[in-house]
């Protein structure tokens, strides 16, 4: 896996992560408003919007010009559940902070490597905010990061590239915080059921596999930005 940070210019927070041939780019943008329905409240909002690049499978896909799937759809919901839980609401003010995840290169794990690069772009734009004194205090409460998980062949393997998850009996999708609560938890048994020894095994494999990409979101953040901006 490999974080560049500050990847374009234009967004105060900007990151494009590779996770084997998965390739997504990340940016935070900060708008100095919220959605209606939050207005007056004093509190701040995290969103964020997913796509998948027209060649960034074999064949080339649509352009969502009218209207999302319901994969993608999903997706982008899951990633604005994650990030909120681990941000004060109340410490961003009325604020919104948009998520963009931009799928350059698919390979398996695209939602789960949007978590992890996304987090990432977050906390830069976090930090940008300070700077300009927008914000006094970091909202961000821990970090998060997101893993897949699935039984191939009887087995247990963790960040499922293609040709593993087209053939998983079980695919698994965990988001977790550096304190090893879980944020989300999406199982299918797409070739039958599976145990609850299984799903044990499967988030054991999944924990393992989040502490390391949380470490390694901590070491990106240690270091200087390395992209274009």
């Amino acid at each position: 896996m490999q974080i560049v940070r500050g990847y374009t210019r234009c967004s105060p927070g900007s990151v494009l992560i590779h996770t084997g041939d998965t390739v997504v780019l990340c940016t935070a943008s900060v708008a100095e408003a919220v959605p209606e329905w939050l207005a007056g409240k004093g509190r701040g909002w995290v969103t964020a919007e997913y796509d998948m690049l027209p060649g960034s499978t074999g064949q080339r896909r649509d352009r969502s010009r009218k209207r999302l799937d319901g994969r993608t759809t999903e997706i982008q919901r899951m990633i604005g559940r994650v990030l909120r839980a681990v941000v004060d609401m109340q410490a961003l003010g009325e604020r919104c902070i948009w998520l963009d995840c931009d799928v350059i290169q698919a390979d398996g794990g695209t939602r789960t490597a949007a978590i992890t690069g996304t987090f990432v772009a977050l906390c830069d734009a976090v930090q940008w905010m300070r700077k300009q004194g927008m914000i006094d205090r970091s909202p961000i409460v821990e970090p998060v990061a997101a893993v897949s998980v699935g039984k191939v062949n009887g087995r247990v393997l963790i960040d499922l590239d293609y040709s593993e998850d087209s053939r998983a009996q079980v695919d698994l999708n965990v988001a977790m915080t550096a304190s090893g609560k879980l944020v989300e938890v999406q199982g299918t048994g797409e070739g039958g059921a599976f145990t609850r020894e299984e799903l044990d095994r499967m988030l054991d494999r999944a924990a393992l596999g989040i502490r390391r990409l949380i470490e390694a979101q901590r070491r990106a953040l240690r270091r200087r930005p390395s992209g274009k901006r």
